[in-house]
């Protein structure tokens, strides 16, 4: 099935596992912000998928995190007048379809996925949730006739399958869902580790090493220690072109905070070093989360406001899901 020629619809999942970085914020939330007039956008907080590795969850935290990431969401900017957004589990439709997808999954396809691969490693027993995880995802996805879905490089393998499984669907039973293309963002989507600027920043790293990454609820402190402390190299090159990849990163981030071009960030450092450009970085980083702060604590402080916004997302997504589960259950015989 073609996508249709309405404005494009946007899928977004993200996990509730901790606190959002920046990586996460300058290389997806603020795009989709930007592009909320233009696109429909579907943003969703999956809390199922947090459930695949069972042992390691605390129901209570997860709640919790759960209202967190969604506060994220809404003080980054995504505004539910204009973008829908709810949590996963409180649509039903996304447990079913994942079901009537899984039945038709070739098994060798979900071994080949790299990220199934990598975190059963050295496990002694690992869930079946760890393995199938993606057909949620891909349930996630084709519910919403979704074209669209902004991921970073690492995800691009599981819109792939989701392609996969749709295409296999639609040939078995009929064309009915779209097929989904992955948008990785260009600019702001390589966020490197301040303690390793050779590898992407991540939530995974960051929970496991201090110094990784900056949450976008750490206090002014906490952003400066980290940045101070951030891997750079022994020479003075404040040229973006010919930097060291930590330099590049720090130069990349101020870019990105202030929304200078990376010139008029070379011409602020001239005849300074790298604790110059460590400062410019220490402020431009708090300037940028400061607003966000702000409106993420009004979030968390009103319950009953948050608790309405994501109720009336759940209805919303469900209008539209309900459809596609109707028309998948119907192709199969058994709606």
């Amino acid at each position: 099935m073609e996508a249709s020629s309405r404005r494009p619809r946007v899928f977004s999942g993200v996990q509730p596992t901790g606190v959002l970085h920046i990586g996460s914020y300058v290389g997806a939330l603020r795009q989709w912000v930007a592009g909320q007039d233009e696109r429909d956008n579907i943003f969703c907080v999956v809390d199922l998928h947090a459930l695949t590795i069972p042992e390691a969850v605390d129901p209570k935290v997860l709640r919790e995190r759960v209202r967190s990431t969604a506060a994220q969401f809404l003080a980054a900017g995504i505004d539910p007048e204009k973008s829908v957004i709810f949590v996963q589990s409180h649509v039903r439709e996304h447990s079913e379809l994942q079901w009537l997808l899984a039945c038709l999954t070739p098994l060798g396809w979900l071994y080949r996925m790299t990220q199934f691969k990598s975190k059963s490693e050295g496990r002694e027993s690992v869930g079946t949730g760890l393995l199938v995880y993606p057909v949620l995802q891909a349930a996630d996805i084709l519910l919403y006739d979704t074209e669209v879905v902004p991921v970073g490089e690492d995800q691009v393998q599981h819109i792939e399958l989701t392609r996969d499984v749709a295409q296999r669907f639609n040939h078995m039973f009929g064309e009915t869902f779209v097929l989904p293309r992955a948008e990785v963002p260009r600019v702001g989507a390589r966020i490197m580790g301040f303690d390793d600027p050779t590898v992407k920043m991540s939530k995974s790293l960051a929970a496991e090493r201090p110094g990784h990454a900056i949450e976008l609820l750490d206090d002014p402190d906490t952003v400066k220690r980290v940045i101070m402390s951030a891997v750079t190299d022994s020479g003075r090159e404040l040229r973006f072109e010919h930097a060291s990849p930590g330099v590049k990163n720090l130069m990349t981030i101020a870019h990105v905070a202030t929304g200078k071009p990376v010139e008029a960030i070379e011409a602020e450092l001239e005849g300074g070093g790298y604790g110059t450009l460590k400062k410019l970085t220490v402020e431009a980083v708090n300037q940028m989360l400061a607003p966000l702060q702000a409106r993420y604590r009004e979030y968390m402080d009103d319950p009953a406001s948050l608790d309405a916004v994501l109720a009336r997302g759940a209805e919303r997504a469900s209008e539209v899901a309900a459809r596609t589960l109707k028309r998948a259950q119907e192709a199969l015989g058994v709606g």
